[in-house]
Formats: structure tokens, sequence, C-alpha cells
């Protein structure tokens, strides 16, 4: 039974992803349309939707993030599932929003398989969960999760430009008319799996020692202070 959070869960993938695709048609039919501004843009605007959500749950808006997140037990699988049904449903209708503005059909610039771009992308998506984790393992919230969060999109966006449209997200991919199984939509699932899986298996065991031992410390100092 949907309850107000999950509601307000889905509810902000699909408008999450929706404004993040916007940006990026935004930004790249203006007179700035290069991977260096859509990558400060659509970072921006991700640090924003962080912000906003402010610990509440993972706010993921990228498919290929939340699948990430499922293999190491971060999020269930039905949570999951209907979290990319509803970035892919955000995302389609940017798009289609974006066309009727500007009163066109769009142009779609997929195309077929490209190993150069199945690359630029898991790479670029690599580098961003690899980051992103960070917001993920150590529970960041508020500015430190928003400022993390832009910083870790951005430089996803600049590392697949070197040979993609540097997208790194399978639901942006569809709304922006670039959506190909083989490159945007592997690509970017291959990187977050590797990027948050290898986080996992180096990095999990540090951040646990280090809560630890901040308790203890935090615990010390709260006993020394009753005993004075």
């Amino acid at each position: 039974m949907l309850n107000k959070k999950v509601v307000a869960m889905l509810a902000t993938e699909f408008i999450g992803t929706a404004l993040l695709t916007l940006t990026v048609l935004a930004v790249k039919g203006s007179a700035i349309g290069i991977a260096y501004f859509i990558a400060l843009a659509i970072g921006l605007a991700l640090a924003g939707l962080t912000f906003l959500i402010n610990g509440e749950w993972i706010g993921q808006f990228n498919p290929a993030l939340s699948i990430g997140l499922w293999t190491v037990k971060k999020i269930k699988t039905l949570d999951m599932i209907f979290n990319i049904l509803f970035q892919f449903l955000g995302a389609i209708a940017a798009g289609q929003l974006y066309s009727f503005v500007i009163n066109n059909k769009g142009v779609t610039s997929g195309g077929k398989y490209s190993s150069h771009i199945l690359i630029a992308e898991a790479l670029g998506a690599f580098t961003f969960v690899l980051i992103y984790s960070v917001v993920v393992y150590k529970k960041l919230q508020g500015s430190s999760a928003a400022i993390a969060s832009g910083i870790a999109l951005s430089a996803g966006i600049f590392v697949a430009s070197i040979g993609s449209n540097a997208l790194i997200n399978p639901a942006i991919a569809i709304g922006v008319k670039s959506f190909t199984w083989s490159t945007y939509v592997l690509g970017p699932v291959i990187g977050a799996v590797i990027a948050i899986n290898l986080y996992s298996f180096l990095y999990t065991e540090r951040v646990a020692t280090a809560r630890a031992n901040s308790r203890v410390s935090s615990k010390s100092s709260s006993s020394s202070k009753s005993k004075k």
C-alpha cells in the first residue's frame, strides 16, 4: 500500500529526472551548449535536488545509479523497479514538453553501437557513482550531500564528454532522443555497478571503523566531562 513517503519518493524521482533532462536540453539547445556548461548546469541542478530531499532518502534520478545501489543492497528490488519506471517517465515527459515548447519533434541523436561511446559513458558513470558513493555510505545530508552530488555529476559528465554526448543517464538519454541500448544504456549501467561495488569493497570497512572510533571518542569525552 502506498504511503505518503513512497508517493513523495516516486514523485521526486519523476520530477527530478524531468528537471535534469530539461536542463540538458535547454543548455544543449543554447549558444553555450558545450560539455563544460552542460556539466556545470546539471551538476548545480542535482545539487539543488539533493538539498531539497535533505537526507529523507537516497535521491537517484538515474536508472544506472538505481541499479548500482540495488547491487549493494542499499535499495530494495521493488523500490529500484518503481524508481527506474518513474525516472524514465519523467525524462520522456520532459522531452515531450521541450519539443512542444520549441515547436518541433526533436532530433534523434542515437544510432548504432560504438565502442567509443560505450566506454566514454561507462567511464563517466563510473566517475559519477564512485564520488557519489561517499554520499551514500557516509550518509551525508544537507549542503554537504548537495555539494558532493553536484561535483560528482559534473565530474562524470566532463569525463564522458571525451567520446559521447555525455549523458551517463539512460533516462535522460531517452528524453533527449539519444537512446541506444548498446551505448547510452549499457555504458552507464556498467560504470555505475562497477563503481559502487568497488567503493563498497575498498572503503566501507574504513567508514564503519571511523564511525565506531568516533562513537568511542564521543563517549569517552562525555564520560570525562561527567566525572569533572
